[in-house]
């Protein structure tokens, strides 16, 4: 994989990178191996025991190659595009070191099957379960960065289609990188085709007013979410109560969401070995299928084969006043009036002002 860091060099022998906030972007080429199917599971990262690890039942970093220009980094593009010219960028999220990052995108790419170019984005976050606050600071302070990465992948020759894979607080830096890209190009680049935010720890409102400033030209989003998922019950808390996209039951909304090209999927009901229900989009051995076929070009649309209509298909709730009211009403049923809230919500404004105010 191409991993882009702005975390800060380390001067310990084996660590590359710690959780502190460095000063450029720094590029590396990472080669891992992963044991045999025979010696693991799906989702299952087998962390190292000691030095050296064991290839036969733990991951191991193979090969570490700074790429100290950009036609490295080119070369390396050349080097591992595949037919389709795909890039998987991943994003990762809170309390996440720098080798976390790096075996969780190898375990993704590996159990997905895909062979779409992996490019880890991994910003400093320090892996400490009570350094919340400053990972948030943290994410905020490589918004430009990632930017950055998005438009030098996306005018690659060697690449035609980006797909964005961001897990909880990385799917707000995502967004933000986004929105950013959005408004110094004026659009979203149209190799950016798909992006999937899982568990995303953001604010919703805060998300209405991202996907706005994205523009009318934005990529197709699916949306993991779950109502089950302690970690992002703690960070509403902390944010002041205020719902995360990624941790509400929001299915009323489905189909008008569908038109704004949102899908979100819903799952709440797949069984996943972490304890606070966070990290399903990697240990699922159902979800990470899911992925593979999101990367193989088809769609993670609410009709998508068995696994959606048996986990159910949720909607975000964006919208203002009147279409919340209509939260707990099946989508067949929504009015029309709460329809035209949400659909205005996530429409650019006119500007024009209507009835005393201005849409925002």
């Amino acid at each position: 994989m191409l991993v882009a860091t702005t975390r800060k060099p380390s001067g310990s022998p084996g660590k590359l990178y710690t959780g502190e906030r460095g000063t450029a972007i720094s590029l590396n080429s990472v080669a891992v191996s992963i044991p045999p199917d025979r010696n693991r599971k799906i989702g299952e990262v087998q962390w190292p025991s000691r030095v050296p690890p064991n290839p036969e039942k733990e991951f191991a970093v193979l090969e570490v190659t700074k790429a100290d220009t950009e036609r490295q980094a080119l070369e390396w593009f050349r080097k591992n595009r595949n037919a389709k010219r795909q890039v998987l960028i991943f994003v990762h999220g809170f309390n996440n070191t720098y080798a976390d990052a790096v075996f969780r995108l190898a375990q993704i790419v590996h159990d997905a099957g895909t062979d779409a170019a992996p490019i880890l984005f991994t910003w400093p976050s320090r892996g400490r379960a009570f350094d919340y606050l400053y990972d948030r600071e943290s994410a905020n302070y490589s918004r430009r960065a990632l930017e950055d990465l998005i438009l030098q992948v996306a005018k690659s020759p060697d690449v035609q289609d980006v797909t964005i894979l961001a897990h909880s607080m990385g799917g707000w830096l995502a967004a933000e990188a986004l929105r950013g890209v959005a408004m110094r190009e004026k659009s979203i680049p149209v190799k950016v085709r798909n992006v999937i935010l899982a568990s995303p720890d953001i604010d919703i409102d805060v998300f209405r007013r991202q996907f706005v400033e994205m523009g009318p030209k934005r990529p197709h989003f699916a949306i993991l979410t779950s109502t089950r998922d302690k970690a992002l019950e703690v960070s509403g808390w902390l944010s002041g109560g205020v719902d995360r996209v990624g941790g509400s039951d929001l299915r009323p909304y489905a189909s008008v969401l569908e038109e704004l090209g949102v899908s979100v999927i819903d799952t709440s009901t797949v069984a996943t070995k972490d304890p606070l229900g966070h990290n399903t989009f990697a240990d699922s051995p159902e979800i990470v299928a899911m992925l593979g076929r999101r990367l193989a070009g088809q769609t993670l649309a609410s009709g998508e084969a068995t696994f959606a209509d048996r986990v159910g298909v949720a909607a975000a709730n964006l919208a203002g006043s009147a279409a919340r009211v209509a939260v707990a009403a099946p989508a067949s049923v929504i009015s029309g009036e709460a329809r035209e809230v949400l659909k205005r919500e996530l429409t650019p404004s006119t500007g024009q002002m209507v009835n005393g105010q201005i849409m925002y």
